[in-house]
């Protein structure tokens, strides 16, 4: 991943959130959207059919927002409510070396 870095956080409802931002120029969009598209493919791919509400027994669901900004930026949000399950595989799957 080049553009999309998650953040795992953890709450006392023992859903977890892994977020990412990227903001780009307009001529790198689709670069960002490519990475999108790979993380939701992972996750249909591993956990087809355990997408929804995780506070109701589901193992993910996401969130996209996508904000064109003034100059040309364009701002993209994705967020993942998760399972432990879930964001030990994604952690697994998309691990990114410390820098």
């Amino acid at each position: 991943m080049r553009y999309l870095a998650f953040d795992l956080t953890d709450s006392s409802d023992d859903i977890l959130t892994l977020e990412a931002m990227a903001s780009t120029r307009e001529a790198e969009h689709a670069a960002v959207m490519a990475e999108v598209e790979q993380v939701l493919a992972w996750a249909q791919a591993e956990f087809g059919g355990r997408q929804g509400p995780v506070e109701d027994g589901h193992a993910w669901d996401h969130e996209l927002l996508v904000q064109h900004e003034a100059g040309g930026w364009v701002t993209v949000t994705l967020t993942f409510s998760a399972s432990a399950e879930f964001a030990e595989a994604f952690e697994a799957a998309f691990a990114q070396p410390d820098d």
